[in-house]
């Protein structure tokens, strides 16, 4: 059994990029790292699945289309319901994000 580490470099290192570390038939964990890549303008993540998401490293800030905005340090954590439209709007350069979509 080989162990891991969540910072491990990977990737081509430039831009947001997505690392696929588990996955079921009713479940994807990925890692993300966004490397100062906020989600483009006028794009919005509108998933099917709910997403639990933790920033693990870093600060970045997400604003759902009905306004609110989440502010999140390391170690924060949230869940964002299947269908709610959300955006990235401000991420560090450090920025290494554990994402989990579940069927609920």
């Amino acid at each position: 059994m080989e162990t891991r580490s969540i910072f491990e470099a990977g990737g081509s290192g430039v831009g947001e990029e997505f690392f696929p570390l588990l996955e079921g038939k009713r479940f994807r964990l990925e890692r993300i790292v966004s490397r100062r890549q906020p989600t483009p303008d006028g794009e919005w993540y509108d998933q099917a699945q709910p997403e639990w998401v933790m920033l693990v490293r870093g600060e970045a800030e997400l604003v759902f289309q009905d306004g609110t905005r989440a502010a999140l340090q390391a170690a924060d954590w949230l869940l964002i319901p299947a269908g709610v439209r959300h955006r990235v709007e401000h991420v560090s350069d450090d920025a290494v994000w554990l994402a989990l979509h579940f069927e609920a």
